[in-house]
């Protein structure tokens, strides 16, 4: 509006009898903005904190190997070279070695179960490696020995005894023997403790080192030495 004297001047406009002024306070606008924030339709498309953490897990990740990259001769494709030498290796022991079960409920004893002769043994022996299980004709087969050993009283029936002391025990006896009976031994715990798998070859060692031993005197110098004046 220009007034007389030249001057221009705003005059606010009139409002009607049905208009309202749009004038909302600051704390009923925050709260009508958070009433409207809150509705699923916008909660929906946020996403989860589970979301969240495995953006920030697989961010922490790219980042690892970007960094490792970087480090390694040849960048991401020699990182990836030496991961996959590092698995195969992995592998390849997996396979050679087995799971390694070692449970012993007895401290490692020789004899899991209640006393049997040299002839129960190799009855076992045998039925197992008839059934191609060598593992079990393995072990019943040293069990054999040591029973045998104990019935011709070349060794002191001892409960709780393992391979180990048994093969040693035996060969100040049988010196002959002693390469041959620490052999047997071994191949017993590598498959009772060890997870290792035995084949043929290692329960036929062990069944002619019994069928041996059987035929064998022992050392009248070593038995007389080691006997109490």
């Amino acid at each position: 509006m220009i007034d007389t004297g030249g001057t221009v001047t705003a005059r606010r406009p009139i409002l009607g009898a049905d208009d309202v002024p749009v004038d909302v306070p600051r704390v009923a606008a925050r709260e009508a903005a958070e009433r409207e924030l809150s509705k699923p339709m916008y909660q929906e498309s946020e996403p989860s904190l589970l979301e969240r953490g495995l953006d920030r897990f697989w961010e922490w990740v790219g980042d690892l190997f970007q960094a490792a990259s970087g480090a390694t001769p040849g960048g991401l494709l020699g990182l990836l070279v030496i991961v996959v030498v590092v698995l195969a290796l992995v592998g390849v022991l997996w396979w050679r070695l087995g799971t390694p079960t070692r449970t012993p409920a007895t401290g490692d004893s020789l004899f899991e179960d209640g006393p049997r002769t040299a002839d129960a043994h190799r009855a076992a022996a045998a039925r197992h490696a008839a059934a191609g299980h060598w593992n079990q004709a393995v072990q019943e087969r040293m069990r054999a020995i040591v029973r045998s050993l104990e019935e011709r009283t070349l060794l002191d029936p001892r409960p709780g005894r393992t391979a180990d002391e048994a093969a040693a025990e035996a060969a100040r006896t049988l010196p002959a023997h002693r390469d041959e009976l620490r052999a047997a031994a071994r191949s017993f715990d590598d498959v009772t403790y060890g997870g290792r798998t035995a084949d043929e070859p290692a329960y036929r060692r062990i069944e002619d080192l019994d069928t041996s031993l059987e035929r064998t005197r022992p050392s009248l110098d070593t038995v007389t030495a080691g006997a109490p004046e």
